[in-house]
C-alpha cells in the first residue's frame, strides 16, 4: 500500500489530499512512518523547491519556522477551504462530528509520523503566531477545529485582501531629489537585512511621507500598508504572507514618546511615520531620517518636473521654500485651475494664495492686497519693513559668502515682532508682507491652540508651526503675549508648567525655518529672551496728525463731500489709531446710505460718539 513518493512540485495541498484519502480507506489509523518513509524526503523537497502557487507558504513556513506536521497541517485546512469535494471528504471522514473542517484529531492522525501530536500543535509556532487557528473552548483539544484566517488563506492564494484595521495607503505622486532617492535607497537595502527593523521617517508633509513609504515599498517588493501599532502583533502573519510593509503613523508631541508594542510573529521591516517632534522606540533595530528641505536647484529640479518651464520653475524656487510634497500638492492644483496645459507661474502663485493646505483646519487664512501707499507709517518704520521684506526674500541665500561660523547656524527661518496699540497698522503690514512676497498670510487662533492639559498647547503649537513650514506660508500670532509672555518666579506647580511651555515656545520659534510675525499690543509683556530670537522688531507708534489726516483721506476715498478744512480738524482733534477711524468710517457710511447721499460731517460726529462711547469716553469736539 506504500504510495508512490509525489514530485516535488506536486503541491502540499495534494499531498494532503493523498494522505486523507489512504486514512479513509483505512480500517483505523496508520503509523505512516513505517508504511510511508517517503513523507520526509518529500516535505523537504517541497520546501527546497515548492510549486509557484505554495511559494508564499513556503517562505512563511520558513520565517515562522513551522515544523514539518504542521505545515502539513496547514496544507490541509487549505485544501478543504480551496476545494469544495475536498472539504465534504474531511467531513466524512470526521463522522460523528462531521465539520467539513478539519479538527485537531484528525490533523494528527494524519501526520503523526512526523511528531505532530495535539498538544504540539496547540503549543507550536503555528499556533502561536496566529497562523493556525484552533476552535473555542469548551470542546476536547482532539474535537477543536483547525483552520487559517480567510485574509491569510488568500494572501497565500496571491490575492491582496487586508483583514479590517489594516488599510493599503493611497498612491501619491511627489517627485524626491536625487538626493532623497538615493538616501531612500540605502534605508530600503538596510530594511532588507534579516530580521525585525524599524526605519522612522520624519516629514510634516503626510503626502511626502507615505510616498517615502512606496518608494521603500516598491524597492523592497513590498505593498505598503497602514495600520495601529497595537494591530501589528495580531496581523503579523497576514502581513507576511500577503508582502506587506507595515506603516505606523504616529502622532506625537513635544516630549512625547511612545514604545511599540512586542512584534509578536513579525520578523519584517517597519515604517513609522512621524512629525518633526516625539520619539518612538521598537525594541529593535532602528534608525531615522528628517526628510530635507530641497535646496534651490533641486526644488527648480522639481517644479520643471511638474510641468514648468526654466523660467517659471526657477521663479517658484526662488519665492517658495517648498519640499517635495508640497510642490506635488501646488502642481497638482495649479493644473486643476487652467488645465495642465497652462502650468505656468500666474497658476501656480494662484495656487499658492488660494489653494488648499494642511494649515487651514489649524489656522485661518487672512487675504487683501495691500499696496505701499496704504501704509500710513513713519519713514523709520516703513525702512524697517522694507528691512523685513529684503530678509524673507533674501532668506534661502543670505548666508552665502559670510564666515563659518554664520553659516553653521544658520537658520532660514524670519522672527519678527509688530509691537503697538490696537489699530496702529501691525495686520495691515503684515497684509503688505503677504502681497510683495506671495506668501499666504495665516493667522493663528490662539483661542483654539491653548488648553488647561499639560503638553497639549505646545503639541498644538507644533503643529501649526509643522504644517506652515510645509506650507511656507507667513504665520501671524494675534496677541503673542498670551502665548509668549514673561516667565515668572515659580511658587507652585503651574508657575513651573508655565514657565517650561515658555521655555519650549522660545527654543521652537527659533528652530522655525519659516516666516513667523509675533504682534502684541504691550511689547514689555513679551519675555526679553525673544529678543535674541526675533530678526527684528518694529514698534508701530500713535498716528500723529499729518498721519491721521492721511488716514482719514484714506479711508473715506472719494465717497464724502468733507472739505479739506473739516479733514484737518479731525486729524488735529481726533487721536483715534487707524482701526478706530475705520470704524468710524464704516458708521458714518451707514448713515449716509440710509439717507441716500455722500458722507457728511455730521455722519462722523455721530459715529465718532459711537465709538468714543465704546471706549468709555466723551468725544472731542471737532471744529471746522
Amino acid at each position: 500500500m506504500n504510495m508512490e513518493r509525489p514530485a516535488a512540485r506536486e503541491g502540499l495541498r495534494h499531498l494532503a489530499m493523498q494522505v486523507l484519502e489512504r486514512h479513509c480507506r483505512a480500517a483505523e489509523a496508520l503509523d505512516w512512518h513505517d508504511v510511508d518513509p517517503a513523507l520526509d524526503d518529500h516535505l523537504a523537497a517541497w520546501r527546497h523547491d515548492p510549486p509557484a502557487e505554495e511559494a508564499r507558504l513556503a517562505r512563511l513556513a520558513e520565517r515562522l519556522g513551522l515544523s514539518d506536521g504542521e505545515v502539513l497541517a496547514a496544507g490541509l485546512c487549505l485544501a478543504c477551504d480551496g476545494d469544495p469535494h475536498f472539504a465534504r471528504q474531511v467531513a466524512k471522514a470526521q463522522e460523528p462530528v462531521g465539520s467539513s473542517r478539519p479538527l485537531v484529531g484528525l490533523a494528527c492522525a494524519l501526520f503523526g509520523s512526523l511528531g505532530l501530536t495535539p498538544a504540539g500543535l496547540a503549543a507550536g509556532s503555528g499556533a502561536r503566531s496566529g497562523l493556525l487557528l484552533l476552535g473555542e473552548e469548551p470542546a476536547a483539544l482532539p474535537e477543536r477545529s483547525l483552520s487559517i484566517g480567510l485574509s491569510v488563506s488568500a494572501a497565500l492564494a496571491g490575492e491582496f485582501s487586508p483583514p479590517p484595521g489594516v488599510t493599503p495607503l493611497a498612491a501619491q505622486l511627489v517627485g524626491f531629489t536625487a538626493t532623497q532617492l538615493e538616501r531612500l535607497a540605502a534605508e530600503a537595502g538596510w530594511l532588507a537585512s534579516p530580521g525585525p527593523r524599524a526605519f522612522v521617517l520624519r516629514t510634516p508633509s503626510r503626502r511626502e511621507a507615505i510616498a517615502g513609504a512606496e518608494l521603500l515599498g516598491a524597492t523592497l517588493g513590498l505593498t505598503p500598508v497602514s495600520l495601529a501599532p497595537e494591530d501589528l502583533a495580531r496581523h503579523a502573519v497576514w502581513l507576511m504572507a500577503a508582502g506587506a510593509l507595515p506603516c505606523l503613523e504616529l502622532a506625537l508631541g513635544p516630549g512625547g514618546a511612545r514604545r511599540l508594542p512586542p512584534l509578536g510573529a513579525y520578523d519584517g521591516p517597519i515604517l513609522c511615520l512621524l512629525g518633526t517632534e516625539g520619539l518612538v522606540e521598537c525594541g529593535a533595530p532602528q534608525r531615522e531620517w528628517s526628510v530635507p528641505l530641497p535646496a534651490e536647484a533641486e526644488r527648480a529640479a522639481l517644479w520643471r518636473a511638474a510641468g514648468l518651464d526654466d523660467s517659471a520653475a526657477a521663479t517658484a524656487a526662488r519665492s517658495y521654500r517648498q519640499g517635495a510634497g508640497r510642490i506635488a500638492e501646488l502642481a497638482e492644483q495649479a493644473g486643476n485651475l487652467g488645465g495642465a496645459e497652462s502650468l505656468g507661474w500666474a497658476s501656480v502663485s494662484e495656487a499658492v494664495r488660494g489653494g488648499r493646505s494642511m494649515l487651514d483646519g489649524m489656522a485661518h487664512k487672512i487675504h487683501a492686497t495691500i499696496l505701499r501707499d496704504e501704509l500710513v507709517l513713519p519713514p523709520d518704520s516703513l525702512a524697517d519693513l522694507d528691512l523685513l521684506l529684503g530678509r524673507i526674500l533674501n532668506r534661502g541665500s543670505l548666508s552665502e559668502g559670510l564666515g563659518a561660523a554664520t553659516r553653521a547656524r544658520y537658520g532660514a527661518g524670519v522672527r519678527a515682532l509688530f509691537a503697538g496699540d490696537p489699530g496702529t497698522g501691525k495686520t495691515l503690514a503684515a497684509h503688505w508682507l503677504s502681497t510683495q512676497t506671495g506668501l499666504p498670510l495665516y493667522r493663528v487662533d490662539l483661542a483654539a491652540m491653548t488648553s488647561k492639559w499639560i503638553g497639549e498647547t505646545e503639541k498644538n503649537l507644533s503643529a501649526v508651526l509643522d504644517a506652515a513650514q510645509h506650507a511656507d506660508v507667513i504665520l501671524l500670532f494675534d496677541e503673542a503675549d498670551a502665548l509668549f509672555g514673561k516667565r515668572t518666579d515659580v511658587n507652585d506647580a503651574h508657575d513651573r508648567h508655565a514657565n517650561a511651555q515658555t521655555n519650549y515656545l522660545l527654543q521652537r520659534i527659533e528652530d522655525f525655518e519659516g516666516v513667523v510675525i509675533l504682534a502684541t499690543n504691550v511689547r514689555d509683556n513679551m519675555d526679553s529672551a525673544f529678543a535674541r530670537r526675533l530678526d527684528l522688531i518694529l514698534q508701530f507708534p500713535m498716528p500723529d496728525p499729518a498721519a491721521r489726516f492721511a488716514l482719514w483721506r484714506g479711508h473715506l476715498g472719494d465717497g464724502h463731500r468733507l472739505s479739506e478744512s473739516e479733514l484737518g480738524a479731525l486729524a488735529v482733534s481726533v487721536e483715534l489709531t487707524g482701526g478706530h477711524i475705520r470704524n468710524v468710517v464704516l458708521a458714518a457710511a451707514v448713515r449716509a446710505r440710509l439717507a441716500e447721499r455722500p458722507i457728511a460731517m455730521a455722519d462722523v460726529r455721530a459715529a465718532l460718539d459711537d465709538e468714543y462711547g465704546k471706549l468709555g469716553r466723551a468725544a472731542p469736539v471737532v471744529g471746522t
